[in-house]
């Protein structure tokens, strides 16, 4: 069986947990913590990574921020995972679902201003598969209508947006704040793990407050004040050394995983190619705004049908490929206290598109073996 994901060890993961162990303090904001928050501000120009235990974890640090009140709106797209709007829900908001593009899984930028209302407050938009939602027009809807940008970047570590002023700009730095995600299925890894990106000044004071159970221990340690204390609402939102010190590792190696993952993407690209060609499939689009980051490999079916049998079909022949989300506004938990509405572009992607096994560590011969398989799938069909 080819696996759908298969996590990547470096090599040192371990040896920086011992080290960890050894400075004595690993219960979290210790060294590795710091020197993975230094990293993604150094190379991306954030201006300040926070280490959370998970994607989630900072996304419900974002909302917090916000100050997202009961009855309070948040435009996000439907076809995405449920931690994106989960955290906002949990603040008492209403979640406002925008469509998907019918070029792309991302959410349609050109819908987002009929959705405002007066109760609007934030936006959230998902760079799915790391590629760029167009953040020129969400950035001028959201300063037109004085609203919050969040951008879930969870599958966007190492891509770009370069918008009409030609400046190549990183996911997650234009927004006024960011979660990206270390899960085990992302390109850099620590098991689960997140990272809250604050790019508003605003909210930087704060944030490290939320991050420690709402106190002003952060400043303490800074020497900023003689004492700290209980000044806000917070949770325990840090991650362990022994977690940091894990994605350190592989922070490390990012530009070697990269051109790896890339190779890969490439060689599903060009193997793929005639079967889009031919009107079979469609492949995964990157517009001229967005690098393309190598997160994943999507093919999108015709039906719901065809999507089905090409997944029975690759199992039977020991591939284990994926579907992926489920319109968010058609879950029952949804439904149950809002009325349907209708987003045909999210619900096409719900069935017809499917992942493809993507990991470091695939072999030349696994990939040319997937895209003959898909291949005999089309001719027989």
């Amino acid at each position: 069986m080819i696996n759908f994901n298969k996590p990547y060890l470096t090599g040192k993961e371990t040896k920086y947990i011992k080290s960890a162990v050894k400075y004595g303090h690993i219960s979290g904001n210790g060294f590795y913590t710091k020197e993975c928050q230094r990293f993604f501000e150094e190379r991306f120009g954030f201006r300040k990574s926070i280490l959370t235990t998970s994607c989630t974890d900072a996304l419900e640090m974002a909302a917090i921020l916000c100050d997202i009140q009961p009855g309070d709106e948040v435009i996000a797209p439907s076809y995405t995972f449920v931690s994106t709007v989960n955290a906002f829900i949990l603040r008492g908001a209403k979640i406002v679902f925008c469509d998907s593009r019918s070029d792309h899984p991302g959410i349609d930028e050109l819908k987002i201003k009929d959705l405002i209302t007066p109760k609007t407050k934030a936006v959230v938009v998902v760079h799915y598969a790391g590629v760029a939602c167009d953040m020129d027009q969400v950035m001028k809807i959201a300063k037109e209508n004085k609203l919050y940008v969040i951008e879930d970047a969870a599958q966007a570590i190492d891509s770009y947006y370069t918008g009409k002023d030609s400046v190549k700009k990183p996911l997650g730095s234009i927004g006024h704040m960011a979660a990206f995600s270390f899960h085990e299925t992302k390109n850099i890894i620590s098991g689960e793990g997140g990272m809250l990106v604050v790019n508003d000044e605003r909210f930087e004071k704060r944030a490290e407050i939320i991050w420690e159970k709402g106190t002003n221990r952060s400043a303490f340690f800074k020497g900023e004040v003689d004492k700290y204390g209980w000044v806000d609402i917070g949770s325990s939102f840090l991650p362990s050394e022994i977690i940091a010190a894990f994605l350190f590792a592989q922070l490390e190696n990012l530009e070697q995983i990269q051109i790896k993952r890339k190779s890969i993407w490439n060689q599903y690209h060009e193997g793929l190619k005639p079967l889009e060609d031919q009107g079979k499939l469609r492949l995964a689009k990157i517009p001229k705004c967005s690098t393309n980051n190598a997160h994943m490999f999507y093919v999108v079916c015709r039906s719901v049908e065809e999507r089905d049998s090409l997944l029975t079909f690759l199992k039977q022949n020991q591939i284990n490929a994926v579907f992926h989300y489920l319109s968010l506004h058609k879950s029952p938990f949804h439904l149950a206290n809002n009325p349907f509405i209708n987003l045909p572009n999210s619900d096409f992607y719900s069935e017809c598109l499917i992942r493809l096994p993507f990991y470091y560590e695939l072999k030349d011969g696994d990939i040319k073996r997937i895209i003959a398989e898909i291949e005999c799938f089309y001719n027989q069909n």
